[in-house]
């Protein structure tokens, strides 16, 4: 059996007074999180977490103190709390619907420091597949999310030579 990895680096330590303590609480749950001064730095080894299981109480909470800050993330939450379970301690959250790319773009909507924030992912695999290697970049700016895999640049490269053999 082979196993997937997709490590994860976004390069620009994120200011914490850019995200509201949902964000930084959820981002902090999808990635490894370190503080860095007034920010913090997100990765992960093994890729981003679509599946978190965060504390109510502390959800809660941070939900309350990001009332009022534009968030495309914020209608979702409040959803899956009025939905969960009074007595649950813990709330499961699938994050694949309202992604970590979003979250970031709100972030950067925000920002009076960001005008844009990368990612690059890497895509590896532990048996030598021609499929399982690779990765992808992403560009986020308030108005847009860019990517590119290398998939796509190789395809890019591939009809470039096509053209210039046909012409």
């Amino acid at each position: 059996m082979a196993d997937y990895f997709s490590p994860t680096v976004i390069p620009e330590i994120i200011p914490n007074a850019d995200m509201t303590k949902l964000e930084l609480l959820l981002l902090s749950h999808m990635f490894d999180a370190d503080s860095d001064g007034d920010g913090t730095y997100f990765h992960s080894w093994q890729g981003p977490s679509d599946l978190i299981l965060v504390n109510r109480a502390e959800l809660s909470a941070a939900l309350h103190a990001a009332l009022g800050r534009a968030s495309q993330v914020r209608g979702y939450v409040e959803e899956k709390l009025k939905n969960a379970a009074a007595d649950d301690t813990s709330v499961e959250l699938d994050m694949s619907g309202v992604s970590w790319e979003v979250i970031l773009q709100d972030v950067v909507r925000r920002s009076t420091k960001l005008r844009y924030i990368t990612v690059t992912t890497a895509f590896t695999c532990s048996k030598m597949r021609a499929d399982g290697f690779g990765g992808m970049a992403l560009f986020i700016t308030a108005d847009a999310i860019k990517a590119c895999s290398t998939t796509e640049f190789l395809s890019d490269c591939l009809a470039d030579i096509a053209g210039q053999e046909g012409g």
